[in-house]
């Protein structure tokens, strides 16, 4: 007798629009930046992919520079000329420019980056316009300058200077520059966070309170009274004008809904499952899992500190599944594990398959030039400035 799914579990497996969408296979319209082509995307199961995406980028030639993000896709990342952390492939997209096209596979804010450092001769384009970041969309350009007309009625916006995490939009990066702030990466937040400090009393560090909360405290010997949590959602951010004084650390409600999602459990879970093992994760994840964890560090340090480790060493990493797994797939003398129980990938960095590129780049071959990324020039001046004030960091 054969039984159906629904009746074994009790589950209906016909796909929702949510289903669908997370699978990349529908839009939603009221959340999205767009998420059709002009122009039909190959089928996923299409066997000769591989051999379309050589033909077209041996085609292009010089002409296009391919980037590809830590948390891409292996697929995606195999035909990269660079990988690295975001601000890496902004800068080396930057000193390529004999290059026409900038195909930036990543997310809508490092694709803008990219735009904001290149030449106006260059173009940089997505392969999929649906590819954001959650973290980045946190803070709104709108809910900024509200935040900032909260601190100048509390009396301290000529003492705070805000310092932007390279995860946010264009839009963020201008007001950091024109109110005097710069940018940060994961790498060289404690660099930034020391300059702000030189320059005024207080910090608003957008748009990631667990990053800017990791760094002041843990790093630079805070104490997490120092720091409050701006609420954008909430009437003066969910703050007194006497909490707003007395802080030295304003920290926006923004959070990466990967890193967010490491806890506690997960520390003491993989400590008991296997022993010895070193715990490694990312300034993104809560205060309390960086406490618990063994090391602290971005993608970057990430990967250098799997590359020195001694054989047979244990690991538990908690970042990205795509990054940890390649980590594994390259060092089989280590035991690599990701740090949750639960499997998460970033739904936004997957948006970008190989469909997509292929799509992108038999578009460019054609001579059409799909998904172009173009920062406006007052904003990208404004920008570039805050990216200018972090590149001049001691």
């Amino acid at each position: 007798m054969t039984t159906t799914i629904t009746e074994t579990y009790g589950v209906d497996p016909t796909p929702t629009p949510l289903a669908l969408l997370l699978l990349g296979r529908e839009a939603d319209p009221n959340s999205e930046r767009g998420v059709e082509c002009p122009g039909d995307l190959p089928p996923a199961s299409d066997p000769d992919l591989v051999e379309r995406a050589r033909a077209a980028k041996a085609a292009l030639g010089d002409r296009v520079f391919i980037l590809g993000h830590h948390y891409q896709r292996d697929e995606v990342i195999e035909f990269a000329d660079v990988t690295g952390d975001s601000f890496k492939l902004a800068r080396d997209a930057a000193a390529r420019p004999e290059a026409e096209y900038i195909v930036f596979c990543g997310v809508h804010f490092m694709a803008e980056s990219a735009d904001i450092l290149t030449s106006g001769k260059q173009q940089v384009v997505l392969p999929d316009l649906a590819a954001g970041c959650s973290m980045a969309d946190m803070a709104t350009a709108e809910q900024v300058a509200e935040c900032w007309d909260v601190l100048t009625d509390a009396g301290i916006a000529d003492v705070t200077v805000p310092v932007s995490y390279m995860n946010s939009s264009a839009d963020i990066k201008a007001f950091t520059g024109k109110h005097g702030g710069t940018i940060c990466t994961s790498s060289n937040a404690q660099r930034a966070l020391e300059w702000a400090f030189e320059q005024g009393q207080k910090v608003l560090f957008l748009p990631d309170q667990h990053l800017g909360r990791n760094t002041a405290v843990r790093d630079m010997g805070f104490s997490l009274d120092d720091c409050v949590l701006y609420n954008p959602h909430k009437p003066n951010g969910g703050l007194t004008a006497e909490q707003l004084r007395d802080a030295k650390m304003i920290l926006w409600r923004g959070h990466c809904s990967v890193h967010g999602r490491f806890s506690l459990d997960s520390v003491n879970d993989v400590r008991e499952r296997i022993p010895g093992v070193t715990v490694l994760v990312h300034p993104e994840c809560k205060h309390e899992v960086v406490t618990a964890a063994d090391m602290v560090g971005s993608t970057e340090y990430i990967i250098k500190a799997l590359d020195a480790a001694e054989p047979g060493s244990k690991w538990a990493i908690g970042t990205e599944l795509n990054l940890v797994r390649r980590l594994a797939k390259a060092h089989p003398d280590k035991e690599i594990v990701f740090l949750d129980r639960t499997v998460c990938f970033c739904s936004t960095m997957n948006r970008i398959d190989l469909p997509h590129l292929v799509w992108a780049l038999e578009s460019l071959v054609e001579g059409r030039v799909p998904n172009v990324i173009t920062v406006d020039p007052e904003t990208e001046k404004y920008a570039k400035a805050a990216l200018d004030r972090m590149l001049a960091l001691p």
